[in-house]
């Protein structure tokens, strides 16, 4: 005979097969929830930005200056040109 497996043998591959199904279609919704991966970036991008008190990264703030900075720059530039 080929083979064969007990009644307890196959109920326990189906309860095999239905957690690692069950388990796909987890990470198959996770995919498709966009929303939440957004909360997460958001998340994570907190995360990098801050430090473990919650003030900002002082590299974010040299950053952020320096953009404003070339704002300025570049606003005052453009006025000058026009006069």
């Amino acid at each position: 005979m080929p083979d064969q497996k007990t009644p307890e043998e196959l109920e326990a591959e189906i309860a095999l097969q239905r957690e690692q199904l069950a388990g796909t279609v987890d990470d198959l919704a996770a995919k498709l929830d966009v929303k939440s991966q957004a909360q997460q970036k958001v998340a994570d991008l907190k995360d990098a930005a801050t430090t473990d008190t919650g003030a900002p990264r002082p590299e974010v703030v040299a950053a952020a200056g320096s953009l404003v900075a070339m704002a300025l720059v570049l606003v005052a530039w453009r006025l000058r040109r026009t006069r």
